[in-house]
């Protein structure tokens, strides 16, 4: 799988995990370099307490397009230091 925006690769794996339509990559097939920390945070009742990353690509940013769960509750183990995706990042495969 892949996340593509602005016509850019940001992560490809073929091993993501997919909870609620949508596919957590493994933080370490992100491509850094795109990913900038945002100080944005929510909380999912049954995953916890999500952070994002800011998209930027050629100049353009997609504010909060990435989120990842630091702590994550027992029932969301599997996506712990995963990656997931969403305003208008691709995700092909």
């Amino acid at each position: 799988m892949k996340a593509i925006w602005n016509d850019q690769i940001l992560a490809e794996s073929n091993d993501t995990i997919v909870i609620e339509n949508n596919h957590y990559f493994p933080a370490e097939s992100i491509h850094k370099a795109f990913f900038k920390p945002s100080e944005t945070h929510t909380t999912c009742p049954w995953k916890g307490e999500a952070s994002y990353y800011t998209i930027a690509v050629d100049g353009k940013e997609n504010k909060d397009a990435a989120w990842y769960y630091p702590e994550v509750s027992d029932l969301a183990k599997g996506i712990k230091g995963r990656v997931a995706f969403w305003k208008g990042v691709s995700i092909v495969g």
